[in-house]
């Protein structure tokens, strides 16, 4: 018995970098939509309606459904995807609404007179936004992302029903195989905390530099 105990965290540690690179892989690839559905809102009227059916949608229903819809509609359409790809899909897809607001949000703290002063040199609209509003945007979104980021490791624990190995999933195994469920879930739960703790340590560094930066500015 021994042995099975000694052997519950290296299978933990296995669950736990799944779940790490599905949330990571889901933040990143969420990213570019994100930025669409921000960019939707200084279009036209029909292009405001779609972004806002997709926001209301992917905020307003459960991420377990969502999961659910991904894993086992989408091949009835002939699009059928391995599970921890179906998994990132899902949250990347579910991510992308709330970025979206991260986003619009840091775009419209950007000072008005640097982009009214830019228009006035001539720049073009693309280089306006990759050169003053994406890097200033980017600036004071990272902490939000860094907490979009915790959720989502949380959310992640859900991708487990579509049998995604990951941390949650491989602390059912354990228990199961070991019959020690109080120290599989225990472990799983210290790793989630372990997580959680360092990224809000990662997010409030970064706070506090911003926040250095600007008062020296």
């Amino acid at each position: 018995m021994e042995k099975t105990v000694a052997h519950i965290w290296p299978a933990l540690l296995d669950g736990l970098i799944t779940t790490l690179t599905i949330s990571l892989a889901a933040l990143l690839l969420g990213a570019p939509l994100a930025l669409l559905l921000a960019a939707a809102g200084r279009s036209g009227p029909w292009v405001k309606a779609l972004a806002g059916i997709y926001l209301s949608f992917w905020r307003g229903t459960p991420i377990l459904v969502q999961l659910l819809v991904i894993f086992y509609i989408l091949p009835f359409v002939g699009l059928e995807l391995e599970p921890v790809v179906a998994a990132t899909v899902a949250l990347a897809l579910n991510t992308a609404a709330f970025q979206s607001e991260i986003y619009r949000a840091g775009l419209q703290a950007i000072p008005k007179g640097e982009i009214e002063a830019a228009r006035m040199l001539g720049l073009s609209p693309g280089r306006i936004f990759l050169h003053i509003e994406a890097p200033q945007a980017f600036r004071t979104m990272l902490p939000a992302l860094v907490g979009e980021m915790q959720a989502l490791v949380k959310n992640s624990s859900l991708v487990s029903v579509i049998a995604v190995t990951d941390l949650t999933r491989c602390a059912q195994q354990v228990a199961a195989s070991t019959f020690r469920p109080l120290e599989a879930y225990a472990s799983a739960l210290l790793l989630y905390v372990v997580v959680g703790m360092l990224l809000a340590a990662v997010g409030l560094l970064i706070e506090r530099r911003l926040s250095h930066r600007s008062e020296g500015q």
